[in-house]
């Protein structure tokens, strides 16, 4: 038998709300299933009902916890299925029977035993007197005959339960903890099945998973890229692939007309909740594929995946123009959960002596239902809220609807020495206000303008709890296929450099490029893009003139995608594809916002993996067989300094 540690105090679990007890209990419910009889047991903690009442069984798990009430110990024993009680009686001396020896000698075992223990045990199937309806499990106990310690544990950091009082750092440091819990096992069994649906929807629809290099060729367009040097080459450097993009198009010309892959994708950039150094993407290709084609067939994949894993039946999905987006929603991702258009104010706005919207290009505003009647303070805040780096805006002009009725109106507002009650009843009409709404105001540069509104719009939308149910997906399409960098004065691919532009916009290519619209297209659920892909440039002449116009040279181009371009002049087929964020997919399915949970060992938001300490130096001898030499000081000269 293992070390036996000392009892102590355990606290008392938390009843877990009422959903989870149901996703929990359908959890265990589909465990009943399952073969997972093995040497060590015949059942799992998960599955025993109450029509294995009388049978002799073994479970193996971890004690959950552990209690001693009226000369009876409970203890819960939890595996990854769920959790089953054992209930351990406590003859009164123990000195008579043999079986009362053996009882007592379980009961003291069971009352040593400490929180994560790793036990064996096996007993009789029970029906309880007390059920519970907090688990699947909650109509049976087991009477143990044996009970076996088969590794002790030292106490947690923090306590292993649907809530945790744990901060997210130490969560990280013992994630192999912190995964027993039911919201991280969960989400981790979600990402799994959503993996097969999407293997086997492609897998029926005739693609082929292809794995392709981890080490590649680093180029410069896009995110930083994580590079690895080359013993066997000194001086040369792999990349860590941003996305299998030349990889999936080679294919293309191979004659692998349909390819996907579920792959690992690394991009050196500033981390946030729905960003990792290190993500997967569900990556698609196909041949002699329209525009339509690609919409058609990765629309019905979603579907598909959200009817298999949250029973939600999507409509066909919107597709709205990029144009469109920005005037009506600020951002080329809204969540049309909700309205909230942005509303143009330009004309209302100017002429007034208003300084701030006489000279803008634009005025925009939008409607916050019901926070007309707010306290000034609380209204004030939310200029505040404009003006942070989340959002962006140089300001926020605000107008509450006190009163808008047939004999009175009424308004408060933070320009009313520039605006009387007429002028912002046109404003209120306008936007479609009514009594009690809260208008908010931006001016500026056009597209910044619209911006910031549209991230404000989104941030208003999640505090006013317009965001927190459904789903709603579309195609945002007809992107520009350029965009122009005012610190390089260059302009630069909006998606990549591989993206094909409208064939009916190919004359503006050298004249007005700005105005050339890409054959690109984005899938955005709930405010999130979640995927986006493109029709692919697949002639030497137009890749060659696109590499011209972001500024490469012929003999840059040819260094860094002479590859691509030496394979379409051998027969190179029309092509197109896209690729989804899976993490963010998840998270989505999973009603979060962080996709950290979804995957098994993710990195803080300094790019660190706080379990294993990674990055970490590396030895002098591994430097100088790679060639390299470092000007950072390692952490005992950082110490000494």
């Amino acid at each position: 038998m293992g070390v036996i540690q000392c009892n102590y105090a355990l606290p008392e679990q938390e009843a877990p709300a009422p959903r989870e007890i149901a996703e929990q209990k359908k959890m265990e419910g589909k465990s009943k299933a399952l073969e997972c009889k093995t040497g060590y047991r015949t059942h799992n903690c998960g599955e025993l009902r109450l029509g294995d009442v009388g049978k002799e069984v073994t479970i193996c798990g971890w004690v959950q916890k552990s209690r001693d009430k009226r000369g009876m110990a409970f203890v819960d024993i939890r595996d990854r299925y769920g959790i089953t009680q054992c209930v351990f009686a406590n003859p009164l001396d123990g000195t008579g029977s043999i079986e009362d020896v053996e009882k007592k000698k379980r009961y003291e075992i069971a009352q040593k035993l400490g929180r994560e223990f790793v036990v064996q045990v096996t007993g009789k199937v029970i029906e309880r007197s007390a059920k519970s309806k907090d688990k699947a499990t909650g109509d049976i106990e087991i009477v143990p005959s044996s009970v076996k310690v088969l590794n002790s544990s030292k106490t947690p950091p923090f306590l292993i339960e649907t809530k945790t009082d744990a901060l997210e750092e130490i969560r990280m440091k013992y994630r192999y903890l912190d995964i027993r819990r039911n919201p991280v096992k969960n989400a981790l069994i979600l990402r799994h099945k959503a993996a097969q649906v999407v293997r086997n929807y492609l897998s029926e629809e005739g693609f082929i998973e292809v794995e392709t290099p981890v080490l590649m060729k680093s180029t410069p367009e896009g995110a930083r890229d994580f590079v690895v040097p080359s013993r066997m080459n000194p001086g040369q450097f792999y990349a860590l692939p941003q996305s299998p993009q030349t990889f999936k198009q080679i294919l293309m010309v191979a004659g692998i007309d349909r390819y996907f892959q579920i792959v690992k994708c690394f991009r050196d950039e500033e981390l946030r909740a729905d960003r990792q150094p290190e993500f997967t993407q569900i990556d698609c290709e196909m041949s002699f594929v329209t525009q339509d084609d690609i919409l058609n067939t990765f629309e019905n994949m979603i579907r598909a995946i959200f009817k298999k894993m949250v029973d939600h039946e999507f409509p066909k999905f919107e597709r709205m123009s990029y144009d469109v987006a920005i005037r009506d929603y600020g951002i080329d991702k809204p969540d049309l959960r909700y309205g909230m258009k942005l509303k143009d104010l330009t004309a209302l706005g100017k002429g007034k002596g208003f300084k701030v919207f006489d000279e803008a290009e634009v005025v925009v505003g939008i409607v916050c239902e019901g926070l007309g009647n707010r306290s000034k303070k609380k209204i004030k805040e939310l200029e505040k809220l404009a003006k942070s780096q989340a959002i962006g805006a140089t300001g926020l002009i605000w107008v509450a609807c006190k009163e808008i009725s047939e004999k009175k109106c009424k308004f408060a507002s933070s320009v009313s020495k520039f605006f009387k009650d007429e002028d912002l009843l046109a404003w209120a009409k306008l936007c479609g206000a009514k009594t009690g709404d809260l208008i908010c105001v931006m001016a500026g540069p056009d597209f910044k303008t619209r911006e910031a509104m549209g991230k404000f719009r989104h941030e208003m939308g999640t505090r006013l709890g317009l965001r927190s149910k459904g789903f709603y997906g579309l195609w945002v399409v007809d992107f520009p296929l350029l965009e122009y960098d005012e610190d390089e004065k260059r302009w630069c691919a909006m998606h990549h450099p591989f993206t094909s532009p409208k064939p009916e916009d190919e004359k503006l290519l050298h004249k007005e490029p700005g105005k050339v619209r890409a054959n690109a297209y984005d899938m955005v659920i709930n405010g999130v893009e979640v995927g986006g892909g493109s029709i692919r440039i697949h002639n030497r002449e137009m890749q060659k003139k696109m590499f011209q116009l972001l500024g490469f040279t012929d003999e840059e181009a040819e260094a860094q995608f002479g590859f691509l371009m030496g394979a379409f002049e051998y027969g190179a087929p029309p092509h197109g594809g896209l690729a989804f964020g899976f993490d963010r997919m998840c998270s989505i399915l999973g009603g979060e916002t962080s996709i950290r949970n979804f995957i098994a060992f993710p990195k803080n938001k300094q790019g660190r993996d706080l379990m294993i300490e990674a990055p970490s130096e590396i030895s002098k001898k591994q430097l100088e067989e790679l060639c390299i030499a470092t000007t950072a000081k390692t952490v005992n000269e950082q110490k000494k300094a």
